[in-house]
């Protein structure tokens, strides 16, 4: 499976080199979160990027306008003690972009996105732009900036997970709904018929029987009273590399007809999906929260 397209120009901006990375436990440690909010009028995605490795977590910022030429990328390792706490100051096109956040006391799970003790504001021209964590306080006593006149969204998540037969998970589907466990469950080793069944909350929505006849498919599935379209993509598990990944993602959609109406860029046919093209298409119609989760099978 390709990763996300990168959309870099030139007026891309390295402030700290990324740590290369071809090895599949690598890439398991990756939560890719897209918020969309306004910049200068205009539509503006910010994708925050939470990594983990041996030496502690690390994040990268994206900052892409409608016109999707991308204005900027930041990378910060702040495992490093003198970056646990921070700020970066960043012009481009004559917009000043300023970056700040507070590690310190983040508390983290299994993942490499923290969930408590932290902050992670971004500033446009001295109006916040995204504010993250649960300092929020914290963050607008130490940060000089105008308060967020609209709220960012987050409209797009994508997690590396990874286990032997069941793969969890969490999403919001709805901007300030509930939060829902899901859990993806399949056991391909030497069963001559595995089948894949899909849950949420503990209750089971899908089921996939005969899944090497049916390894890549989609299914319509309700949480909260929302049509949830689901596709997966099993091949790597059923007749690729014993150790490979599969790929599944819940899109919420208003209507069916409006979603098959778009671009299939689920032709079953094509193993390939272009992720961040379908998260950017998608938004601009307004079909709401994507979640990819690609699941790594461990031995």
């Amino acid at each position: 499976m390709r990763d996300f397209p990168s959309c870099f120009g030139e007026s891309g901006v390295q402030v700290a080199d990324s740590s290369s990375s071809g090895a599949s436990k690598a890439a398991q440690n990756l939560v890719t979160c897209v918020y969309q909010c306004k910049l200068r009028g205009r539509s503006c995605l910010i994708t925050i990027a939470w990594t983990k490795n041996l030496m502690g977590p690390s994040f990268g910022v994206t900052i892409d306008v409608s016109s999707c030429q991308c204005l900027c990328k930041v990378d910060i390792k702040p495992w490093l003690f003198s970056k646990r706490k921070g700020s970066k100051n960043v012009e481009v096109d004559s917009d000043k972009i300023d970056i700040y956040w507070d590690l310190s006391n983040a508390k983290f799970g299994s993942g490499p996105e923290p969930l408590e003790g932290f902050y992670l504001a971004i500033a446009f021209n001295q109006q916040m732009g995204l504010l993250l964590g649960d300092m929020k306080k914290e963050a607008y006593k130490k940060i000089d900036v105008l308060p967020m006149r609209s709220g960012a969204i987050l409209i797009s998540k994508r997690e590396h997970i990874y286990g032997k037969k069941c793969f969890g998970a969490k999403a919001q589907f709805c901007d300030k709904g509930q939060m829902h466990d899901i859990i993806i469950e399949c056991d391909t080793v030497d069963l001559k018929d595995p089948c894949l069944v899909i849950r949420v909350d503990s209750k089971m929505v899908m089921q996939v029987k005969r899944l090497k006849w049916k390894f890549r498919g989609n299914h319509t599935i309700l949480v909260d009273g929302l049509p949830i379209e689901v596709f997966w993509d099993v091949h790597n598990w059923l007749f690729g590399n014993a150790i490979g990944n599969a790929v599944f993602m819940f899109q919420t959609c208003l209507s069916a007809d409006k979603l098959w109406s778009t671009q299939s860029i689920f032709d079953p046919s094509v193993l390939t999906w272009s992720h961040s093209q379908l998260f950017k298409d998608y938004q601009l119609q307004g079909l709401g929260f994507s979640l990819v989760i690609d699941a790594w099978k461990n031995e």
